[in-house]
């Protein structure tokens, strides 16, 4: 009797059942290989930021290049480079720096200033609030903020420019996406920055062409009294998993920069899960 009980007690040990109960939140959960999550996902193009946060230990690299013309500016080259790295407690780091290539130069107090070049480098860290990595909706609070005496002479800023999002993104089906940011941001620290700081509101939808290419399409509006509103449309490929290329063109609609064109073109590429 008492070998019959030690031998029902080993089968209900190994049944499935309690194995299941045994595995990481991982292998629990049905969305882990969706290939939404689990393709890479960038920071860029457009004004959409992803609600994705980083596993600990991935560090992602995401450059770009954009060349903006018509509207009441003169054209412009911008570069830019993001680092992000995957940190515990479900946070992500990040620093960010533009290169501006040309621009008009300008005569101030001191003399001439020439407005090209390196513009302050930008600080700041994604908390997740979503309850895994893997979820269908996924939300996300983004804090940055521009690193006074920081860039080229000319660009550099004497105080901090904090700014925040709500990042939420929502996988429809296995591959599509719907991305949303809501955020604020300002030039200093004072109550007059506040009154002139910047709403930024955007929406964007991405899906698949084939296994590695799709497609991205967003729409955007950011001011305070007069709001500029905007699209810009894409598309990427991967030729590694662990590599993003894509190509992107927009045009703002409304606003200060009414009549703005972009293009614009990057890589993306991660080390790590």
């Amino acid at each position: 009797m008492r070998k019959t009980t030690l031998l029902a007690a080993a089968a209900l040990l190994g049944s499935p059942g309690l194995t299941l109960a045994q595995n990481t939140p991982d292998e629990n959960n049905p969305n882990v290989d969706a290939p939404f999550v689990r393709n890479i996902r960038a920071d860029r193009p457009g004004q959409t930021i992803t609600a994705q946060v980083l596993r600990p230990g991935r560090f992602q690299l995401e450059t770009g290049f954009q060349r903006q013309f018509g509207g009441v500016g003169l054209a412009q080259s911008l570069s830019a480079a993001t680092l992000r790295i995957g940190f515990f407690n479900s946070m992500e780091l990040r620093v960010s720096q533009p290169y501006f290539h040309n621009s008009p130069a300008r005569v101030a107090e001191a003399g001439r200033v020439d407005s090209s070049g390196w513009a302050p480098v930008m600080v700041g860290a994604k908390f997740m609030l979503s309850p895994n990595y893997d979820t269908r909706t996924q939300v996300a609070i983004l804090v940055e903020s521009a690193v006074p005496g920081t860039g080229s002479p000319g660009l550099r800023g004497t105080t901090w420019g904090p700014g925040g999002r709500l990042l939420v993104s929502e996988q429809l089906g296995e591959r599509f996406g719907l991305e949303a940011n809501f955020g604020f941001s300002q030039r200093g620290l004072t109550t007059k920055d506040i009154e002139k700081g910047q709403f930024l509101g955007t929406l964007a939808l991405n899906g698949p062409l084939s296994e590695k290419a799709g497609f991205f399409v967003e729409a955007y509006g950011y001011g305070r009294q007069a709001l500029t509103t905007g699209t810009t449309a894409g598309m990427y490929f991967r030729p590694i998993p662990a590599m993003r290329l894509d190509i992107t063109a927009g045009q703002a609609m409304s606003g200060l920069a009414a009549g703005t064109s972009t293009i614009g073109a990057g890589l993306t590429f991660k080390v790590g899960k």
